[in-house]
């Protein structure tokens, strides 16, 4: 089943978010509603543009670099909603590359709601623990990385 016109423009704009983010382009929040609900784990819930520039200057005071590969990603869509599954990279301000090899993939899942061509809700589903550092709550010990897969 092919999805709707409105569906495709959404995962176009979700594409250009992360094609945004990664270029640290500061225009990034007039892609958001000025009532944007945005979650981030060890964030929270919370409201507005300024809850988006709060969460984009803390995150980006540890990050060096920050790559997503959006034309790689499996979306789901529905009219004004588009789940992302994906994955990401990066390179933490101390010089630390992440995914972690048995620690972590760089595997995240969003959800977004649109409202006209803003993002209205943007829901963050990740291990903000990017580096595999806390080593209290593996839980299983310390298991030896999976084989690569092809992404």
């Amino acid at each position: 089943m092919r999805p709707s016109t409105m569906s495709e423009q959404c995962i176009e704009r979700v594409r250009h978010y992360f094609q945004k983010g990664d270029a640290g382009d500061s225009t990034i929040i007039e892609m958001f509603t000025d009532d944007i609900e945005l979650y981030f784990p060890k964030f929270g819930t919370r409201r507005g543009k300024a809850a988006v520039a709060a969460f984009l200057q803390g995150l980006l005071s540890q990050l060096q670099s920050l790559q997503h590969f959006p034309d790689r990603y499996t979306y789901i869509a529905s009219e004004n909603f588009v789940v992302v599954e994906g994955w990401e990279t990066g390179i933490s301000k101390d010089g630390t590359t992440w995914p972690v090899p048995g620690r972590s993939d760089g595997r995240f899942c969003n959800v977004f709601r649109f409202r006209e061509d803003l993002i209205s809700h943007l829901h963050i589903y990740v291990d903000p623990d990017f580096l595999g550092q806390d080593l209290d709550r593996f839980f299983w010990g310390a298991l030896p990385a999976a084989p690569e897969e092809k992404r």
